[in-house]
């Protein structure tokens, strides 16, 4: 389960954080902040990370896609940023706490799927946000997953688990 479910990235902002004393953000790349598909950051997530940026707040981006995926879309932007990061396994997301030297209580971990970004944010104690995604096609390996995170939202939802809907 996710600490919180927001329809976009946009819904964190900086005020926001700052309010839950978080000082750091954990983001996953593909379909949380751009389509899987897609190189380059749109000017609306340039302008959400400039945000963070001006307000103290750091980020990471966390990827299981390859370097060449995560450092065309990061380096730009001068974003940190772990590849092959092996979601939900913790490794990656202790190296992220380290090389930014907060607290996972000052971090938040923010993806679209359960079963690699909240659940590896959970395993290590995270707060958690999970996005809508931001595209309806996913790559090869994520289909599986999706397919599997509908059954257990399913499930969920019919226990009174969580109250908010999918988007269809």
């Amino acid at each position: 389960m996710p600490d919180q479910y927001v329809e976009s990235i946009f819904t964190i902002t900086a005020d926001r954080l700052h309010k839950q004393k978080i000082r750091a953000i954990i983001t996953d790349l593909d379909n949380t902040l751009v389509e899987w598909d897609r190189v380059e950051a749109t000017p609306e997530v340039m302008s959400w990370l400039e945000d963070l940026r001006e307000a103290g707040i750091q980020v990471t981006v966390l990827s299981n896609n390859n370097r060449e995926r995560v450092e065309r879309f990061c380096h730009p932007l001068g974003v940190r940023f772990i590849w092959s990061a092996k979601k939900p396994t913790g490794t990656a997301f202790r190296r992220a706490v380290e090389e930014m030297k907060v607290s996972v209580e000052e971090t938040v971990v923010v993806g679209d799927q359960l079963f690699t970004d909240v659940l590896g944010g959970n395993l290590l104690g995270f707060h958690t946000i999970l996005v809508v995604p931001v595209a309806q096609t996913d790559g090869f390996f994520t289909r599986f997953n999706r397919r599997m995170e509908r059954v257990a939202l399913y499930w969920m939802r019919k226990k009174g688990m969580i109250s908010w809907k999918e988007k269809t």
